[in-house]
């Protein structure tokens, strides 16, 4: 029996895939960034920003029409590269994003994905895991590549759904309790969230150390994390629900047991349960790790303004990020630097939670316009 097992046969029979094309049936949410599609995605992750949800504001914008927050392509296909490995948990890592042109609306994709690495690891929470990486390009109608993505997943051994034994029960996270001064602030932050809009951010503006001024997300609620699933991916990941949900649990013996009735359930029930959260070893309801680093992507698309343009994006997701929890995305500019006439801006960028534990961490780059030589020019090669 090999259900649930990280051992030689399964890692085998996963690192076979390696290099080989990946259909992607159940990782694709949406095909064309149509309007629906863009204001939905933005409600999703909180991201106002009138370049998406203002029909007048991006065609008169430097771009010239309306446009999706570039994390949209999560909605197209999930990242996620997990293949075989059937019953074992898998938690999203992160993401190398790395974008060549804007997302303009009724843009429609194909998406070509393999996996390129697997790593076997050991750690004090799960023992034996591995780590799974994949590759991802993103061709719009046109045949052009606007963007790829490297995408990382840990997968890890789940529950299988029996009483844990007396005096090893997981008493899981213990939601961090807000002074209502605490909250007062946090609202306050919300609500004064700075957007650098129409207004030009020149490069020569930017020094080294300047920061980004933050976006805050949360206390994160159930609500805000079925936003989420509700804009970007549905259940499809989890293999729909109902007769769909059944044949595919057949198909990919992908599933989760509950442990109250015994049944098979969706694997992605720990992001909104607390009990089956604890069960994965994650401590309680969770968010999802794209949505975490779509809202960095929110602070830096602000940040740029509408002259600017998002190239890269990476993040690494250090922790689990509670149902209560509450984070601060914030960045630093490190460095200034021309290629191929185009002017970047790298950053460094941090969450932090309402404790300042780190929850995800990584870099970015961004171009912006300049007093002498006009706007960014798009599409841009890799840099």
């Amino acid at each position: 029996m090999t259900w649930g097992q990280i051992n030689d046969e399964t890692l085998a029979a996963a690192a076979a895939l390696i290099g080989v094309p990946l259909r992607r049936d159940r990782m694709q949410w949406i095909e064309c960034a149509s309007r629906d599609a863009i204001r939905h995605f933005a409600w999703g992750i909180g991201d106002n920003n009138p370049m998406w949800l203002d029909p007048e504001h991006g065609p008169a914008s430097p771009v010239g029409a309306t446009v999706a927050p570039p994390c949209l392509l999560y909605a197209v296909d999930s990242t996620i590269v997990a293949p075989k490995l059937a019953g074992v948990q898998w938690i999203y890592a992160g993401t190398e994003w790395t974008w060549y042109d804007h997302i303009r609306m009724n843009d429609t994709f194909k998406v070509e994905v393999m996996l390129t690495k697997q790593e076997v690891k050991t750690g004090r929470r799960f023992g034996t895991w591995a780590l799974q990486t994949g590759e991802l390009d993103y061709f719009n109608q046109h045949g052009e590549r606007v963007a790829s993505a490297i995408g990382k997943c840990a997968r890890t051994p789940r529950g299988d759904g029996s009483k844990p034994k007396k005096g090893q029960e997981n008493k899981g996270h213990v939601p961090h309790r807000y002074a209502l001064s605490e909250l007062a602030d946090i609202e306050e932050q919300v609500l004064s969230e700075p957007r650098q809009g129409g207004e030009p951010l020149y490069w020569e503006d930017i020094e080294i150390g300047d920061t980004v001024p933050a976006v805050i997300k949360g206390p994160l609620t159930i609500t805000d994390i079925i936003a989420w699933y509700s804009a970007c991916q549905g259940a499809l990941h989890y293999g729909g629900v109902h007769g769909d949900a059944l044949r595919y649990r057949r198909r990919h013996d992908d599933y989760h047991i509950n442990a109250e009735t015994g049944a098979k359930d969706s694997a992605g029930r720990g992001h909104l349960e607390a009990s089956t959260g604890r069960e994965v070893g994650m401590g309680g309801a969770y968010d999802v790790g794209p949505q975490r680093i779509a809202w960095a992507q929110h602070m830096l698309t602000n940040w740029i303004g509408d002259h600017g343009f998002l190239h890269k994006l990476a993040v690494d997701v250090r922790r689990p990020n509670m149902v209560g929890d509450t984070i601060w995305w914030r960045g630093t500019v490190t460095g200034k630097r021309e290629t191929g006439g185009v002017k970047f801006i790298d950053l460094r960028i941090e969450a932090h939670n309402q404790v300042d534990a780190l929850s995800a961490d990584g870099s970015a780059v961004v171009a912006l316009p300049s007093r002498h030589g006009g706007a960014v020019p798009l599409p841009i090669a890799a840099a």
